[in-house]
């Protein structure tokens, strides 16, 4: 397999590290972490980004601010931050190694959001959500942080957000991957979301039995090889299938 190219991004006050795995097909999509400690090499780690190349799908991830090789203090980053981070570094891949059009956008966690969030302002032609957070608006712009933590915190705030109306405007294809054990993502935000998208071309969702929010592919490609071979083909068809 070809090594992975890595490259910078300048953001603001900051040089976001990214990289770029090739794929033998013309499918090339962006891969966004989550939160905690969470980083673009947790893709790589769970078996994600090497089953992708093994199909013929290209992948380019970064670290958000506050993260991994990118690194810094969280404080200066937030949600809107993130998503801003996310343009940014398709803006400069598309003058390296043009992603697909429309973008094939996968999300993990927090990350699933920011997905969410940018078929706002981007053609996105394929969105997979995996254990997939979402916020209220309220939380949108508020650094990361105590005031953040507040916010999120309050008792069943994410029923608040707006991820199901701009998944309800969602003409693409929409794949949703959830946990069956999450202890951070109650069950009723992948059916919500899923139950939204009326316009999208395609929806689904597919809940891996026994899986956590921390230990879904992993699980998957160590234990259960034959269910993670038929979970990455929806995946590829999901990606492959938005391309004109």
């Amino acid at each position: 397999m070809p090594a992975i190219e890595a490259f910078d991004v300048a953001y603001e006050n900051f040089t976001l590290k990214a990289d770029f795995q090739a794929g033998a097909s013309s499918c090339h999509a962006l891969i966004l972490h989550g939160a905690g400690g969470s980083s673009r090499a947790t893709a790589s780690r769970s078996g994600l980004r090497p089953a992708l190349q093994a199909r013929g799908v290209a992948s380019t991830s970064f670290d958000c601010i506050g993260h991994g090789d990118t690194g810094g203090l969280l404080q200066y980053s937030s949600l809107s931050s993130r998503t801003r981070q996310a343009e940014a570094v398709i803006a400069a891949q598309n003058l390296l190694h043009p992603l697909s059009q429309p973008l094939v956008i996968f999300g993990s966690s927090m990350g699933a959001y920011n997905a969410i969030k940018l078929t706002q302002t981007h053609e996105v032609g394929a969105l997979i959500l995996i254990v997939p957070g979402v916020y209220e608006p309220a939380a949108y712009d508020v650094p990361f942080g105590p005031q953040f933590s507040e916010i999120i915190r309050r008792g069943r705030s994410w029923a608040d957000s707006d991820a199901c109306a701009i998944l309800s405007e969602f003409k693409g294809n929409l794949l949703i991957i959830a946990a069956e054990h999450d202890a951070v993502i109650p069950p009723e935000i992948p059916e919500r979301l899923l139950l939204a998208a009326r316009k999208a071309g395609s929806r689904q969702l597919r809940v891996v039995a026994g899986a956590d929010h921390q230990r879904l592919f992993p699980l998957l490609s160590e234990e259960r090889p034959d269910e993670f071979d038929e979970l990455m083909g929806l995946i590829v068809d999901c990606a492959q299938g938005s391309s004109p």
